[in-house]
């Protein structure tokens, strides 16, 4: 009896100290990967709902989100040369230090998103809301020379929601 009850202690002992380096495992686990496991990440992510969903030092270059639900999603220190953007929901996204280089922001709708530091560089960016949208000044100047069309579902046109002047 006694050899079973300390059998049953190790045990218990055993399961507890696995528990608490588990959970030291995931204490010490980058922020960008936590709880990020249920999303697959693929070159292929059209239309996919991946609100909120945290891309940090994500390499998307080429990949396609056109038509994605990413409203509230992070894109810190991100490459997103040349990734598809067309007509995705793109409200509220925080976009630090990312480069959307070439990409497609075609019909998109950034209202609200924080894009401090990132660079748009040649992106194509007819009838995208940039509504309340937070850029660097010289990009937002960039962006003004190149602003046309009107948002298909804001109808706001480009020029006016980057706060360009005529």
């Amino acid at each position: 009896m006694r050899n079973r009850l300390i059998s049953f202690v190790g045990f218990v002992l055993s399961l507890c100290t696995i528990g608490v380096c588990a959970s030291l495992a995931l204490a010490i686990t980058p922020p960008e990967i936590r709880g990020q496991g249920e999303v697959l990440i693929t070159p292929d992510m059209h239309g996919r709902e991946l609100t909120e969903y945290e891309f940090v030092k994500a390499d998307l270059r080429g990949f396609d989100l056109s038509e994605a639900d990413l409203r509230g999603a992070v894109f810190n220190n991100s490459q997103l040369q040349k990734a598809d953007l067309h007509g995705a929901d793109m409200e509220d996204v925080v976009g630090f230090a990312s480069l959307f280089d070439g990409a497609d922001l075609t019909d998109a709708n950034l209202t609200n998103a924080l894009l401090m530091e990132s660079v748009f560089g040649e992106a194509q960016i007819e009838g995208a809301d940039f509504t309340n949208a937070i850029l660097d000044k010289v990009q937002q100047k960039n962006l003004c020379l190149r602003a046309d069309g009107t948002n298909s579902i804001t109808g706001v046109s480009t020029f006016d929601s980057l706060g360009c002047s005529r």
